[in-house]
This record gives structure tokens, sequence and C-alpha cells, in this order.
């Protein structure tokens, strides 16, 4: 009886042990998710405030800008002046040609330079590659001044979109390289080129045929990335591009900036317009970028 008694104890004694540590780690999982979930919406509260501003008038925003629905009620009156008064069609079509151009000219190139990174391991090979990274910790405002006094005043390059589209390739390239070569390394095997020679296919045809799409998730990853950073960008188009018509949409918005007041639920309506686009590409990529990261965390 007395070793019945000792067995059972020693099977009990876990068993309370796990109800104790399970219920440890439920109450902790549940903390870490109520604390994510205020982090969440500390985060997201400021966008929402953006959206439902953008259906009030201005003297609604300015007496009670944490209201929902303001005094006078919901209008799209400022979505239809703003995309107006900001030329969203013309705008619209300025930043899909900048963006697109620069999206595509960064994965074409930025691919098959780290293809030959990767695949000729030479010196001037790793030369290359460490410039490119070292280039990385360079912040563009130490080069803003210099690059616009060149590109302007010396070569007559300002006002134009391929300007704006050259500049956007050459800054993306070192870290869509440095994401490219990371891939190549571990998640392309050499073997596969190897029988693609053996079937008499030429080095670019191995490389388009073979290499290429098996970078999707990486490609998916750096379209969305680059997508939104020269969509988004301000800085480097308000230094290039000074004449309204060649306006990007983050340009257009400036203008509903007035000396001395501004009209908020028209800036507000505007950054919806110019958010929106964006969040639409970023919905339909959504599971190739977070493939692409998933992979790039196990490789």
């Amino acid at each position: 009886m007395s070793g019945q008694a000792n067995i059972s104890a020693k099977d009990l004694s876990p068993r309370a042990a796990d109800r104790v540590g399970g219920t440890k780690k439920l109450v902790k999982d549940i903390c870490i998710y109520i604390l994510l979930v205020i982090g969440a919406l500390f985060y997201l509260v400021p966008f929402f405030m953006v959206i439902a501003n953008s259906f009030k008038q201005k003297k609604d925003i300015i007496k009670a800008p944490m209201d929902i629905v303001g005094a006078h009620g919901m209008s799209l009156d400022n979505y239809f002046k703003a995309f107006k008064q900001m030329e969203f069609v013309k705008a619209f079509g300025n930043s899909i040609f900048i963006t697109g151009l620069s999206t595509l000219a960064v994965i074409v190139l930025s691919s098959m330079v780290a293809y030959y990174i990767v695949r000729a391991n030479t010196k001037i090979a790793k030369l290359i590659f460490a410039l490119m990274i070292s280039s990385m910790i360079i912040p563009f405002q130490s080069i803003m001044i210099p690059l616009v006094s060149i590109y302007g005043a010396q070569l007559s390059l300002l006002n134009h979109r391929l300007s704006l589209v050259f500049m956007h390739t050459g800054f993306a390239m070192s870290m869509s390289v440095f994401m490219y070569a990371g891939f190549l390394r571990s998640g392309v095997p050499k073997s596969l080129e190897e029988a693609a020679y053996i079937d008499g296919c030429t080095k670019m045809e191995t490389f388009r045929l073979i290499v290429f799409p098996l970078l999707k998730p990486t490609t998916a990853t750096l379209v969305i990335l680059n997508a939104m950073q020269f969509w988004n960008d301000y800085l480097l188009p308000s230094l290039v591009l000074g004449k309204k018509p060649l306006y990007t949409l983050p340009l257009s918005t400036y203008s509903f900036y007035g000396t001395y007041s501004s009209d908020y639920g028209l800036i507000m309506a505007a950054l919806v317009l110019t958010l929106l686009p964006i969040l639409i590409l970023y919905f339909f990529l959504q599971k190739q970028i977070i493939a692409g990261m998933v992979a790039g965390a196990v490789k």
C-alpha cells in the first residue's frame, strides 16, 4: 500500500506541476497579447483619426479633433475638393511612373549584381560588395546638397522625372543587393545552374530562367519595401522636381498648407488618397512579403 501511495504521489506531483506551469504560461500569454493589442491601438489611433477627420469640416476638426463624427456630420466634400486641387490624376501618374520604373530598375539591376557577386566570388566582387554595404551607413542628408548642386548647377538635370528615377535606383541598390546576395548564398543551389549549363543555357538564360524565378520571395519583399519608400518619399522629389506638373502625390499634398492657415480636412483627405494605392499593393503582396521575411530569417 505504501508503494502504491508513493507511486501515486510521484504520478500526481508532475501533473500538478504541469497544471501550475500551464496556468503561468497561459497568464503570461494573455498579458503579452494584451500588451500587443494596446501597442497596436497606440500606433493605429493616429491613422484612424486621419481617416475620421477627412470626413469632417475644418471647424469641426479644430474644435474637436478626437471626435469620430463632427457636429456637422460626415461628408465626402473634402475628397472631391482634394482630388481636384491637388490634380490627383496628374500627380498619381507621376508617382506611378517614378515608383514603377525605379522599382523595376532596382529589382533587375540589384538581382544581377548580387548574382555576379555571389557566383564570381573574386576579390573585385568582394570589394564591390563591401563598398555597397559601406554606403548604407552614409545618411542622405550629408550628400543631398552636393547632389543637387552637381545635377542642377553643373549638369542641368533637375526637373526631370528620369533624373529622380536614376537617383532612387542608386540609393536603393545597396540594400537590395545585400538581401538578394544573402538569399542566393543559401537559397539557390549551384547544382541547378550547373544542370542548366549542361543543357546548353548561357549565363544570362540560366539567370533569367532558373535563378531569378527562385528569388520570388525576396523579390516580393523588395518590391513592397522599395515601392513604399519611393511612393512616400518627399525630401528627394522636393529637391529634384520644382515644377508643379511634375509633382508626385506627397508633393501635391503640400499645396494645402498655407502661410497663415491650413485646411486640415483637405489635408487629411489628400493623405488618405496618397496612402490608398500603396496599401492596396501591400494587401495583394502581403503573403509573399511574409514568406520572404520568414525564409530570410530561417536561412
